[in-house]
């Protein structure tokens, strides 16, 4: 018994103190976004390797999930005779919380993985050490752009994802399941409402912000050699998948709950 309270003890110790280093880490990422130097040319290509380059699975993503609700509200309104609620539910239900959580963690797997990988690599072949030698901090270099970019860049890619997202649910109704195409569009249009927009995008903010904390705080966490590196990507993933559902929890309180 004494052994089992003993495993237990130390593995909640272990998780509050790396909650406590995710959180220093976070507040220090924060103050060094405030302060000059910013490292523009960073801060481009991390624009382009985490907002473009994640477009084309964000997209296919979004338009698979669309045509996929729209099949399931369909075969779930027509027991109650409401056939009539597809359009409005796939616009709501994807703006909402689809578009967001989905896109967020597709971006996730690609983005924390690529972001804990290369950090680390560089941990390993002490690039991080070179860098402090040349006088540059690298939560400047290295963190702060990606933060940015993956906080500026995921906004947009849930606002493309939602259209598209929209667009497949249209695309099924109006091909597979015989809606008219013009009464489907009105529906969608008539039943979003700002709220429900605004709500995605500050979704994807925040969700983008999680992404890029937690691919570079583990990459600057990373042990030594190649099992260290696949660790902090492994962990990387997972924790930002976790912190993207539990904020869009908390979010979707805030905004939806009188």
């Amino acid at each position: 018994m004494l052994g089992i309270l003993g495993t237990l003890g130390r593995a909640t110790l272990a998780t509050f103190a790396s909650v406590g280093r995710i959180a220093t880490f976070t507040g220090k990422t924060v103050g060094h976004i405030v302060t000059p130097p910013f490292y523009v040319k960073e801060f481009l290509s991390a624009l382009l390797q985490i907002g473009w380059l994640s477009l084309p699975v964000v997209g296919l993503t979004a338009f698979f999930t669309g045509g996929a609700l729209a099949l399931q509200i369909y075969a779930g309104g027509a027991r109650f005779n409401a056939e009539a609620v597809v359009p409005s539910i796939v616009a709501i239900g994807m703006v909402r919380e689809l578009g967001p959580v989905l896109g967020g963690l597709m971006v996730a797997a690609r983005v924390a993985s690529s972001i804990a990988a290369e950090i680390g690599t560089m941990k390993v072949t002490e690039q991080i050490d070179a860098l402090v030698t040349l006088s540059t901090h690298p939560m400047k270099c290295l963190t702060v752009p990606r933060v940015v970019a993956a906080t500026l860049s995921l906004p947009i890619l849930v606002a493309v994802g939602d259209i598209i997202g929209i667009m497949g649910g249209y695309a099924v109704g109006v091909g597979r399941l015989e809606f008219n195409p013009a009464a489907y569009l009105n529906n969608t249009v008539d039943f979003l409402t700002l709220a429900d927009v605004i709500s995605g995008l500050v979704k994807g903010a925040v969700f983008g912000f999680i992404v890029a904390v937690m691919g570079c705080f583990y990459g600057m966490n990373s042990g030594r050699g190649a099992q260290g590196v696949g660790t902090a990507t492994k962990q990387a993933v997972v924790a930002a998948s976790v912190l993207i559902l539990a904020a869009n929890y908390i979010l979707t309180e805030a905004f939806f709950t009188a």
